[in-house]
């Protein structure tokens, strides 16, 4: 039987008249190994806000790192955080919204507005349930307000959680018997549709100075694709619009959650499209607290952390890290983010400053190597390994100046087989827990020991660095797995 656990920023929030639960905190929950062992648990997120690494979106987040089936997901988190996801989600709401507000609310004098609120797919109005539902399966959150407006016709405006901690006391019967209904129910996961055609977009950013792909990768790219008998277009962020026309869509930009990537990921998904990265990915990769929660709890050799909130540093006994450290915000990419601290002074100075930012921070033990391995993982199959170089006099591979200027090392790129055994299986481990998509493995290997520092949902395809060994071959592969992937919706 499943364990329900609600996690709470304050215990007050859940209060004694509700029906009796195994209720913890946040900070318990992020912060207690127990926790992490628990299994078949299911976490009611209760915190009093989700914004982007905050403790509730890290209660989120490390919940589905540890299989915990959580609400809200990150995937609604993430969707509810962009107001640009509100008409994806909902536009095919928008003639239920009209029907269902049209016969509810009587056409009075001026009014064009109305609100809702949604407790687990419940609302206070029975003739709204079914709508409530179908917004509550669109994007599952314990509770929802849900604002419409009218113009020419009803529709949705903005949809943002609610606290529990400022329930309206005339909703809390309301409330309850939602939770005890919900809690009662399998939990369900949305459905995707289906497409069928053999056109490939490859979304990329011009102006970005350290792309996944460079420009002469992405043209191979199209060569690739013409060989193969698929059209393969180059699209930016202005063509989201245009994104439906494609069957399949290929990211080579850098990635992130609060971003045009993540919602072109999204939208790709939700038009039945195969899609590299997908969002399910990018949510596990570009958080590095997450992926070491992930690692840690399958197993997979890491280097030594500690994930610290606001306040722990300080109550850390002296010895308890060892020098020098290297200090992570979770969200950073190519190395930015990333610090060394020499000293206990030098790593309090560093974590004030990116403590601004994340309500955790990652401290790790500083493993100096010569270079970096990166073993490229397409559908749980390694296809290239390289090793990458620290930059000159610096203890990283690309090393980042004043006014946007950086220096990177060398690369040198193995055949797969040439590579160590042990490297190769460990980052399929790694990769392997994120999904079937295409990721890069970041692996330092010391002595006998072998630790995975991240793993990339969007790792880097280049001309005389990653094909030095399969040349073309490589591009093609990539662009095999897509069309393997729209053959078999298509055989469904």
């Amino acid at each position: 039987m499943s364990i329900h656990l609600i996690v709470v920023e304050n215990r007050r929030d859940w209060p004694a008249h509700f029906p009796p639960a195994m209720v913890v905190t946040v900070q318990d929950y992020l912060a207690t190994p127990e926790y992490q062992k628990l299994r078949d648990v299911r976490v009611l997120n209760l915190c009093r806000g989700y914004r982007y690494l905050s403790l509730g979106y890290y209660c989120s987040l490390l919940a589905e790192a540890r299989r915990h089936r959580v609400i809200p997901a990150m995937r609604a988190i993430t969707d509810l955080s962009a107001k640009a996801i509100y008409s994806l989600g909902a536009e095919d709401l928008d003639a239920q919204v009209h029907r269902s507000l049209s016969r509810r609310i009587a056409r009075e004098a001026g009014r064009s507005e109305f609100e809702m609120d949604i407790y687990f797919g419940r609302c206070a109005d029975e003739a709204l349930q079914d709508l409530a539902e179908e917004i509550f399966d669109l994007f599952p959150c314990p509770l929802l307000r849900v604002q419409f407006e009218h113009d020419s016709k009803w529709r949705i405006s903005a949809i943002r959680p609610l606290s529990l901690s400022a329930l309206p006391t005339d909703a809390q019967a309301l409330f309850v018997g939602a939770f005890e209904s919900y809690v009662s129910k399998r939990w369900r996961t949305p459905k995707v549709r289906e497409s069928a055609r053999y056109d490939i977009a490859i979304l990329h950013d011009p102006a970005e100075k350290l792309p996944p792909t460079s420009a002469r990768g992405l043209q191979k790219f199209i060569r690739a694709g013409k060989k193969l008998d698929l059209s393969v277009d180059l699209i930016t962020r202005k063509d989201y619009a245009r994104l439906a026309e494609y069957d399949a869509l290929f990211i080579r930009e850098t990635t992130a959650i609060d971003h045009h990537t993540y919602r072109f990921a999204k939208r790709a998904q939700a038009e039945g499209m195969a899609v590299i990265d997908d969002p399910d990915s990018i949510v596990k990769c570009t958080n590095k607290v997450y992926l070491h929660e992930l690692l840690s709890a399958n197993r997979v050799p890491v280097p030594r952390t500690r994930v610290l909130q606001k306040g722990q540093l300080e109550r850390l006994p002296a010895d308890a890290i060892t020098y020098p450290a290297v200090v992570k915000i979770p969200d950073g990419s190519f190395s930015r983010g990333v610090h060394k601290a020499d000293d206990r002074a030098q790593l309090e100075q560093i974590a004030r400053t990116l403590l601004r930012e994340s309500d955790l921070i990652l401290v790790q033990e500083f493993v100096p190597t010569e270079f970096d391995w990166r073993i490229g993982v397409l559908n749980r199959r390694p296809i290239f390994a390289c090793q990458y170089f620290m930059s000159k006099h610096h203890w990283q591979i690309v090393k980042h100046g004043e006014g946007g200027q950086f220096t990177e090392g060398g690369a040198r790129t193995l055949a797969v087989e040439d590579a160590p055994e042990t490297v190769v299986k460990t980052a399929l481990a790694a990769a392997n827990l994120i999904g079937d998509g295409f990721y890069g493995v970041d692996i330092k290997q010391f002595g006998e020991r072998v630790v995975v520092i991240e793993v990339n949902d969007n790792p880097n395809v280049d001309p005389g660095v990653e094909d030095t060994v399969l040349g073309d071959r490589l591009y093609e592969l990539i662009l095999e797995d897509l069309a393997r992937r729209l053959d078999e919706r298509r055989a469904r």
